[in-house]
């Protein structure tokens, strides 16, 4: 036998012949090192531009975020002045004219002086923190802007002015409601905008201010400036800001401060005052991350190409070793061998492997055993499912009831409501007959005792029919109240901002009352959660529900007040809470409170403790279907008699239900027969 000749072709040199450890080893290196090179290089080439472009969109932002808090604090004032522009409110006497302006005064602290000019332009009443009443003073401003701007523009803002060359003022005018409307007019002290800017957080030195459209100075964390009336017209960054500038279209600068350092201001305009509102932070604050970024990508290139090394030269020498282990265990569960176990201890993607093959081995030998913990489990997780689907069948069917009960409810309201309507109508008309019958008989010769006699039987009637319209209105409002409870489910099915959906019930809530009855007053506490997000919620159902609440709320307080002792001040107090997979919803009132026997049965049909005519007691009914049976809520009932009442509402984040309830059908119109 001859011996092959040794390979000559394809021989490698013998000075390539180098271990697999080095030569991973020099390939980790040099890949991480060239790509920790390129990224740097980049990195350092476009922070500056990044750090710019960031810091200037931080300032623009906080500038439109300061204008938005400035322009809140003047609808904050146009909201107060707004409650004394309703139609009726001209109407009311003139001693509750002037107790509504001390009350807006209390309540606006940066209104000093209010008026209110007739719809002739004359003055009626004014009411001054700095000078004495008047009332009647008749003065004419039919030709002032005050007046004039107002009616055209419903809201009308003024020009900025010192009074006393010190403290900026304002005059804010609002038109009233209805034909012929007065308005309102309020001279505002611009000075308490000071709260406002200080709480502003402008970077850590940072602040922000407020000009006019001529730059004089309206607030300012150094409140000295603003009292000095400080001509800010001629700072670079005013000047660039100011309308008719050739820099107005840009609304960030580098530029110099007050104080002359280097600064990185940004405007925002409040367009309905030609306000401009500033936010400037010192130029080293805010490119300071431009820096930061610099040293860091210097310094982690710098350690990544050391740890590459070090980590390189690591693991070119753990890898041989491991391999040929794993090779040899492989071999071995290839064969067969499922006892046997690899054991490698590198703490990397070899280590995985090793496990990975033990686990396999592991868990051919275990499947016999946890095949029956395996059946136990899915069995549970159908018996879970089972019980899901069990529930929600039985919402189903509650719907489906609820629904029926609803048409049948809807159907008997309606066939009552016609000759319902012709008992008042007869009732009304008997009553003007009867006056009628009064007046033919009343030039009529009659003795004493027969005219006597008429007046007594015609008293009689008269009172009567009185009773038979108060006791036909009340049946006509059972009959309304049962129509709206039996239109469960209506509304659209949407995501919903929680603490702005309680606002605008409780505005509803109060407004409606006072509209009601302008002597009606309560101190209204808000305590909302920020966190309280959004919930899947029906929220024309929920604004109902709280409609009722506040107003039962605003009844008790009114009812104790009537008897309570002086110092007693009704109060209502609207709190929410984020409760994580649910929110939370509180109304509570210290009025009279709820008595054992009546909270048993609050929640019933038709049962009610308030007079005749002010309650059909379906209210609390429509309340808890809507929380409890459409949204899967709670409602629960805290109560002392004499001291409080609280009703605790608890609703899911996320509907119970994929779509609403039918709601059973309406009549299309609701016919009143007439006589």
């Amino acid at each position: 036998m001859t011996a092959l000749p040794p390979p000559t072709g394809d021989t490698v040199p013998r000075w390539l012949r180098v271990p697999l450890s080095v030569k991973f080893a020099v390939a980790f290196v040099g890949l991480v090192s060239l790509v920790l090179l390129i990224n740097g290089a980049v990195d350092l080439t476009l922070n500056y531009q990044d750090a710019k472009r960031t810091a200037i969109e931080t300032q623009r932002t906080k500038a439109r975020a300061a204008a938005e808090r400035v322009d809140a604090f003047l609808s904050g004032i146009e909201s107060q002045i707004g409650w004394t522009t309703r139609a009726e409110w001209r109407r009311i006497p003139p001693e509750q004219q002037r107790y509504d302006f001390i009350r807006l005064l209390r309540q606006a602290p940066a209104i000093t002086e209010v008026a209110y000019l007739d719809p002739a332009g004359k003055e009626q009443l004014r009411v001054s923190r700095l000078e004495p009443d008047a009332v009647g003073s008749g003065k004419d401003f039919s030709t002032s802007p005050r007046f004039t701007q107002a009616l055209a523009q419903k809201t009308w803002f003024g020009p900025v002015y010192f009074r006393r060359g010190s403290e900026p003022y304002m005059t804010v005018s609002v038109a009233h409601a209805g034909r012929d409307p007065g308005v309102t007019v309020a001279e505002v002290n611009l000075k308490l905008i000071w709260d406002v800017v200080s709480a502003i957080n402008v970077g850590e030195h940072g602040y922000a201010f407020v000009t006019t459209a001529t730059g004089r100075l309206i607030a300012h964390p150094d409140l000295s400036l603003v009292l000095r009336d400080t001509d800010l017209s001629g700072l670079s960054e005013v000047a660039a800001a100011l309308p008719g500038s050739r820099m107005a279209g840009q609304d960030y600068e580098i530029t110099t401060g007050l104080d002359g350092g280097w600064v990185l201001a940004a405007h925002a305009t409040i367009p309905r005052v030609d306000w401009i509102v500033f936010v400037q932070e010192s130029l080293r604050d805010a490119m300071g991350p431009a820096l930061e970024s610099v040293i860091q990508t210097t310094s982690l290139m710098g350690l990544g190409v050391l740890l590459a090394a070090v980590a390189g030269t690591f693991l070119a020498r753990r890898m041989v070793v491991p391999i040929r282990q794993l090779e040899d265990g492989a071999e071995r569960f290839g064969s067969g061998d499922l006892s046997e176990r690899i054991v490698i201890r590198t703490g990397d993607e070899i280590e995985t492997l090793a496990h990975r093959f033990n686990t396999m081995a592991g868990r051919v030998q275990e499947s016999y055993e946890t095949l029956e913990a395996k059946v136990e489990e899915r069995t549970r997780d159908l018996n879970q499912s089972l019980d899901d689907l069990q529930r929600a069948q039985s919402r189903l069917v509650q719907s489906e009831k609820l629904a029926s009960l609803g048409q049948l409810t809807a159907g008997i309201a309606h066939e009552i409501k016609n000759p319902l309507n012709f008992v008042n109508n007869f009732a009304s008309l008997s009553n003007e007959l009867v006056d009628e019958l009064r007046d033919v008989l009343e030039p009529a010769s009659l003795d004493p005792s027969t005219r006597e006699e008429v007046e007594e039987i015609t008293g009689l009637l008269k009172g009567n029919l009185e009773k038979v319209v108060q006791h036909g209105k009340r049946a006509d409002s059972i009959v309304k109240n049962m129509l709206l409870h039996s239109r469960t489910g209506s509304g659209e099915h949407r995501p919903v901002d929680v603490n702005a959906l309680v606002e605008e019930s409780l505005n509803l809530a109060y407004h409606g009352a006072r509209a009601a009855k302008p002597s009606f007053n309560v101190t209204l506490v808000r305590d909302y959660d920020p966190a309280a997000g959004t919930a899947d919620l029906f929220p024309q159902e929920i604004t109902r529900v709280l409609l009722n609440l506040m107003s039962n709320g605003f009844y008790a307080t009114e009812k104790k007040a009537d008897g309570a002792e002086p110092g007693y001040e009704p109060t209502l107090s609207i709190a929410t809470r984020d409760r994580g997979d649910s929110i939370e919803i509180r109304v509570r009132d210290n009025g009279t409170g709820i008595p054992d026997s009546v909270k048993a049965k609050m929640f019933d049909p038709f049962f009610t403790t308030k007079p005749a005519g002010e309650g059909t007691g379906l209210g609390l009914s429509l309340s808890h279907d809507i929380l409890v049976k459409q949204h899967g809520g709670t409602v629960d009932v805290a109560t002392e008699p004499g001291a409080f009442t609280e009703f605790t509402i608890t609703l899911p984040r996320q509907s119970v239900t994929t779509t609403a309830p039918a709601a059973p059908p309406q009549p299309a119109t609701e016919t009143e027969s007439q006589p």
